[in-house]
């Protein structure tokens, strides 16, 4: 029976693992120095070998010939883990098994000792999916371990995972795999099977997998499929993997440079006619881009087309403009009906100029203007007779554009809440702040860059005030809702509370609190004033009553 490549080219020792040097090395170092810990958690992307390295670690522990922390994989124990028939070594899918009663039968049955094996290990696939309850159970087992008592959990999403989960077990971050490592272990397994390929084929394997060794076997797999002979050629790998071909796109993008309007839409009609998919043209296109972009700034790419050098011309602002374009298109195009329409309108706005040479236009006639002005005063002050060595003032056109004034009233509130209520303040605060690293492990992208720079100074149910740095972050924040949305969420999941994000800088921040603290001590100080009854008999307050004579 004929098996699958992911399959018969799963890794067996920690030599083997692809793309992930630390967590292999970290493994090994442990099995080595007998220093196993009770419960560990994987966490990344799909297909980047968590669940391989869990096996390869269970082996490692149980293995009587182990050296140097590998396994022999040639022992009965090595044996049976591989082909998951060892007892002692279970492996369970949370996603089929997510019920409090699956792991209370695991929390049972983990009080017995290990029948064969020096170490009993369960291996929890996609730990995220367990219930509310389910995670509680989990919870008493990974508090009082039993002595020889191994927990591997492995999930894809990290934010799902409760922080009382997460402070009982070591961390170890599985990163998306890089395409040369791919190509590397793609190149290793077609020469095991006696195979080669064309030049760029496995690249283009590699780059859909986006990170993923799983799914690039997969893809190879597939590939292999549709062979011809013993080479594996770009052409097969295109049309498996839905790419657009590097022949169209160089025409594409040849026409774009010559602001050729016919030629672009003929490549267009093309490429989409041969049953490619809009939203992987447009992916395509953006790696295209990438690569001239990248070629420009002296990267070399084998085996490229004539044209592609020719592409190379593209002026860089045009370029990036053009990548602008794209970029904002891709946002957009998966919500649409009408994609192949939205296609053409792209490639017309692509074929006009950069904004930045529209924008040049009124620049120049602004600044023009303000020369003329500005030679105008000079006369003026020759006329009258005025001192060369008065001091300038600038023209009320060539001052600085002002800031938007900042809402400060949703600040302030906050900080009135926190003068009557100072230990639910505190507290709220408190729960932000533990759960911060958390929240930006969590998220990816621009998102993680924005918080990044930013620190937790003041919450409550509703609010979370974060000090940034610099003051453009802290508008950029505020104008992403999705960036919200996903902090509230994260937030609930680790605090218990979902609050949303008031940005502000640090600056408007130091400066906001001290007026607000001024003034406090100031409405304090009238109060204070105005009170006939002396300090000491302020307690009789309430009781007293004062009449005029």
């Amino acid at each position: 029976m004929y098996q699958a490549l992911y399959r018969k080219y799963r890794s067996q020792t920690f030599a083997e693992m692809v793309g992930q040097p630390v967590v292999s090395q970290s493994l090994r170092q442990a099995v080595a120095t007998e220093k196993i810990s009770h419960a560990y958690l994987f966490s990344g992307p799909r297909g980047t070998g968590k669940t391989s390295a869990a096996k390869i670690f269970a082996k490692a522990m149980n293995c009587p010939n182990q050296v140097d922390g590998e396994p022999c994989n040639i022992c009965d124990i090595c044996r049976a883990i591989t082909l998951g028939s060892l007892e002692d070594v279970i492996e369970i899918d949370a996603a089929s098994n997510n019920g409090v009663d699956e792991i209370r039968d695991i929390r049972d049955k983990s009080t017995y000792a290990a029948s064969l094996a020096r170490y009993k290990v369960y291996i929890i696939d996609e730990v995220h999916m367990l219930s509310t309850g389910a995670f509680n159970a989990l919870l008493k087992t990974l508090e009082e371990p039993s002595p020889g008592l191994v927990f591997i959990l492995a999930t894809t999403e990290l934010h799902k995972i409760p922080a009382t989960i997460l402070s009982r077990v070591q961390r170890f971050e599985f990163k998306s795999i890089k395409v040369p490592d791919i190509v590397g272990h793609l190149e290793w397994i077609l020469a095991q099977e006696d195979l080669e390929a064309e030049p760029g084929a496995l690249s283009l394997i590699a780059r859909r997998a986006e990170g993923g060794m799983r799914d690039a076997l997969s893809l190879l797999d597939q590939a292999l499929s549709l062979l011809d002979g013993s080479s594996l050629s770009l052409d097969v790998v295109e049309e498996i993997t839905g790419s657009v071909s590097l022949r169209a796109l160089d025409a594409y993008v040849a026409g774009l440079r010559n602001r050729d309007l016919e030629e672009a839409m003929d490549q267009l009609n093309t490429i989409l006619d041969s049953g490619k998919q809009p939203a992987r043209f447009l992916d395509d296109l953006l790696a295209y881009f990438r690569d001239l972009l990248l070629s420009q700034a002296g990267l070399t790419f084998a085996d490229r087309s004539p044209l592609f050098q020719e592409n190379q011309e593209l002026a860089r602002d045009r370029l990036l403009d053009m990548l602008g374009i794209l970029i904002q298109a891709n946002q957009t195009l998966r919500q649409l009906s009408q994609a192949r329409l939205a296609l053409e309108m792209i490639t017309v706005q692509l074929l006009d100029e950069p904004a930045s040479e529209k924008a040049a236009g009124p620049q120049v006639a602004r600044l023009q203007a303000e020369v003329a002005a500005l030679q105008e005063e000079v006369a003026q002050l020759k006329r009258t007779g005025v001192s060369s060595t008065q001091p300038f003032k600038p023209s009320p056109a060539a001052r600085p554009e002002t800031r938007v004034k900042l809402d400060k009233s949703r600040f302030v509130k906050i900080l009135e809440e926190a003068v009557e209520n100072p230990v639910l303040a505190r507290a709220n605060l408190t729960k932000l702040q533990g759960a911060w690293g958390e929240i930006i492990e969590s998220l990816s992208g621009a998102d993680k860059a924005l918080l990044e720079g930013s620190q937790p100074v003041a919450a409550n149910e509703h609010h979370a005030i974060l000090a940034f740095e610099s003051a453009f972050n802290a508008e950029q924040t505020m104008k992403r809702d999705n960036l919200n949305v996903t902090f509230g969420n994260i937030l609930s999941q680790a605090a218990g509370f979902s609050p949303e994000i008031l940005a502000i800088s640090m600056a408007d921040w130091q400066q906001l609190r001290q007026d607000f603290a001024a003034k406090n001590r100031q409405q304090k100080q009238e109060e204070k004033e105005k009170s006939p009854i002396p300090e000491q008999f302020s307690f009789l307050a309430s009781q007293v009553v004062i009449q005029d004579d």
